[in-house]
């Protein structure tokens, strides 16, 4: 992963000065008061795309959204640039998920917007690491990490930080959407009627998506499944799933020679058909391990943003695709 900066002195300077311009030019041209951005609307910055649909859907024509992430970019290595953070500072709100990228955590601690929406405030977080494998005690070699056993006899390593991707249990997303509406309505309350008929469109959409997913994950050959990222424990919880990970939360980590042995003994214990990737980050690992473990390999997105490789143009479709990934690696009946 790459190495993440803090923003340096004379690019905070560049940023001022910037702003300064920018402050005097809106002036002059009479800015319109309810659009900080000069949208004439209530301007949202998103950290990244799951917090950009949800202010997309819950503000609907009222709002104007810009994502600091760019379609196809490894959220977890954003910089904030110069123009990101002067668009960042001109904004009426910004809605982010702490703890998962924390060049945005920096910036908008020093911000001045005046509305700071936190995921993390809005539903409750879990620690999720890299899954070691029943078997693994005898190479534990992580000093310093907790470890735990899950009902099925597996032990998991966790890291310190808590699991940020929350947006993959429909039920947390719905809780933050909530939160995400509730923050609108109070800082745009002309328009609070249509956020919260919008939110609750929203949420009754996850609500039956989480349906789906119960439904279709109830009776399956297998619980468990292998990804190269860590990033589907909520999901994991939420329907009774066990999620091995070649990775921790860091997707772009490379694994152990004893953790990949380890990988290969639970496929043939529980009877694990695929090692699942990610669209945003190489293949490589888990096309390697699912060819020595005579394994199929397929793509279980964490939905971080939506490229021309999804499988699906929203959340809801790639949501549906990965449901339906996973009813074919589980062997769902």
């Amino acid at each position: 992963m790459n190495v993440r900066r803090r923003l340096m002195p004379g690019a905070a300077v560049a940023v001022a000065a910037a702003l300064g311009l920018g402050a005097l030019s809106a002036c002059s041209a009479g800015r319109p008061a309810d659009g900080a951005g000069g949208s004439g609307r209530f301007d949202v910055v998103a950290s990244f795309y799951p917090m950009a649909f949800l202010a997309e859907r819950i503000g609907g024509s009222h709002v104007h959204v810009t994502s600091l992430t760019e379609p196809g970019q490894e959220p977890h290595d954003l910089e904030m640039s110069v123009q990101r953070t002067i668009e960042l500072e001109k904004a009426d709100a910004v809605l982010y998920l702490k703890g998962l990228q924390p060049s945005v955590d920096d910036a908008v601690a020093q911000s001045g917007v005046r509305t700071k929406i936190d995921a993390t405030t809005l539903t409750s977080l879990e620690k999720h690491g890299n899954e070691v494998g029943g078997h693994a005690a005898e190479h534990d070699a992580h000093d310093g990490e907790e470890t735990h056993e899950d009902p099925g006899g597996h032990r998991h390593e966790e890291s310190g930080a808590a699991d940020p991707h929350l947006w993959l249990d429909p039920v947390r997303y719905a809780e933050v959407a909530r939160g995400v509406g509730a923050a609108f309505e109070k800082a745009d309350p002309r328009h609070a009627a249509d956020y919260r008929r919008n939110t609750a469109a929203l949420t009754g959409e996850l609500g039956a998506l989480d349906d789906r997913f119960e439904t279709g994950l109830e009776n399956t050959r297998t619980r468990v499944f292998i990804t190269t990222h860590a990033a589907f424990g909520y999901l994991a919880e939420r329907y009774g799933l066990t999620e091995e990970a070649v990775n921790g939360l860091d997707p772009e980590s490379e694994p152990s020679a004893a953790r990949v042995k380890d990988l290969q003994e639970i496929a043939k214990a529980d009877g694990v058909t695929t090692v699942f990737y990610e669209t945003l980050v190489s293949d490589r690992t888990a096309r390697t391990i699912a060819g020595d473990a005579h394994l199929r390999t397929d793509v279980l997105d964490p939905v971080e943003g939506i490229t021309d490789r999804s499988r699906g143009s929203d959340y809801f479709q790639v949501m549906e695709a990965n449901l339906r990934a996973l009813r074919k690696a589980l062997g769902a009946k």
